[in-house]
């Protein structure tokens, strides 16, 4: 295998990957049921079966939905460390990933890209894709009625033809393992991971955006839960007796700081992301993200959340209740002991001639869970962008730099 030969077996693995319908549900994760979706698993046994074919060994699906495999060392490399691959098979559940019909831009020159949908994908507006344009790569799309599913089916292809590429090269490799998770998107992603086949003491997850992009740290992210208990009356009768929670509700999300929204920041400015508001005049309910990357802001952020939420209550004659429940801490501290582990990553990159951007996740991945866990996991890029929309797109050059990098990974 060359490396055309590389970069044509990751746009068909992608293509096929993407069709497979694999949305999961936050509602029935969040209720302790995985995999979220049973759909997961039809992805997950397609992935079963191209593993066996390439020879690792251990190739199994666990009863979670998790797909796991062993690459042993070649000959001579058996006493290094091993260390664990990992992306998530699963789509976010806000746009549809079913019957979703992948468009291939060649030699994409910097038009704007109008999608059967509608929809547009402009570089004016763009700064990535402007930069594709220039240097005249291969843009995938899907046709805007559903997203594309490159987060995460980039970093699954990446890491399947990099683990093909290795084995039909027969090049020289420690022990590499690969563990494909369920339901990352709906934060539970490593509920159930399988550590008693992990062997590996570090891992890498797939799972970035633009090409060179490295992430070591992420948010610390809390979710809030702020039930309002009001009076119910009729309406007809109501002064001076009815409390109404819709109303207590409504007033809290509006008096949140409107400039720490995720759609007023960037960069390192944490916020505060209403998610749902539901209910009636006797209880609401109303759901938050809360994101910082700070611990000290994150305990400011909680105590904000719960003086607005009694005074709120107060003011109407209510009452509040407020449960917060932590979803990920920043895997920033999860390195210090290791510093190895980002510096093996940096030399690969700069080996698959990848210069590395350090960016911060404005968000969280399985790898900031396994790094909580004792498991430091950087994440590497795959050269998908537009994530979690219609006009979520991915580089084709771009995602054979990420299969590279993985490469030089394993020979490292």
């Amino acid at each position: 295998m060359n490396n055309q030969d590389l970069k044509s077996s990751l746009l068909e693995r992608f293509l096929r990957y993407v069709q497979v319908w694999t949305t999961s549900d936050s509602a029935s994760a969040d209720s302790g049921v995985q995999p979220s979706t049973e759909r997961q698993f039809d992805l997950a046994r397609i992935l079963e079966a191209e593993l066996k074919s390439l020879g690792l060994e251990n190739v199994q699906v666990t009863e979670k939905c998790y797909v796991y495999a062993s690459l042993p060392a070649t000959s001579g490399r058996e006493g290094e460390e091993p260390f664990c691959l990992l992306a998530h098979i699963d789509t976010v559940e806000e746009v549809s990933g079913q019957h979703v019909k992948p468009q291939i831009h060649e030699n994409y020159g910097g038009e704007k890209i109008t999608l059967a949908s509608g929809h547009v994908l402009n570089p004016e507006e763009d700064s990535d894709l402007a930069l594709a344009a220039k240097n005249h790569e291969t843009i995938i799309t899907s046709d805007g009625n559903t997203l594309l599913g490159a987060d995460d089916k980039a970093g699954v292809a990446e890491i399947m033809t990099a683990l093909e590429y290795l084995v039909q090269k027969k090049l020289p490799h420690g022990q590499i393992e690969v563990c494909f998770s369920p339901d990352e998107e709906t934060g539970h992603g490593m509920d159930n991971v399988p550590l008693n086949l992990i062997k590996s003491k570090y891992a890498y997850t797939v799972d970035g955006g633009h090409i060179g992009e490295l992430e070591t740290e992420c948010f610390n992210a809390f979710k809030s839960e702020i039930e309002f208990t009001g009076v119910s009356s009729h309406t007809g009768t109501a002064r001076g007796k009815l409390v109404n929670a819709i109303t207590m509700a409504s007033n809290f999300v509006t008096n949140l700081p409107r400039q720490q929204a995720p759609e007023t920041t960037m960069g390192y400015e944490g916020f505060y992301a209403p998610m749902n508001i539901e209910g009636s005049i006797e209880s609401a309910k109303v759901t938050l993200f809360l994101r910082d990357f700070e611990e000290e802001g994150m305990e400011k952020r909680k105590s904000l959340v719960e003086s607005l939420a009694r005074v709120t209550a107060e003011s109407f004659g209510g009452k509040a209740k407020v449960t917060h429940t932590q979803q990920y801490l920043n895997m920033k501290k999860g390195f210090e002991k290791r510093p190895d582990v980002i510096e093996k990553l940096v030399a690969s990159y700069k080996a698959a001639g990848v210069e590395p951007v350090f960016t911060p996740i404005r968000g969280g991945t399985d790898g900031s869970r396994l790094t909580e866990m004792g498991i430091p996991t950087p994440n590497i890029f795959t050269g998908g962008h537009n994530y979690h929309s219609r006009t979520e797109w991915a580089s084709l050059e771009q995602m054979e730099k990420a299969a590279m990098v993985l490469v030089c990974l394993m020979q490292a």
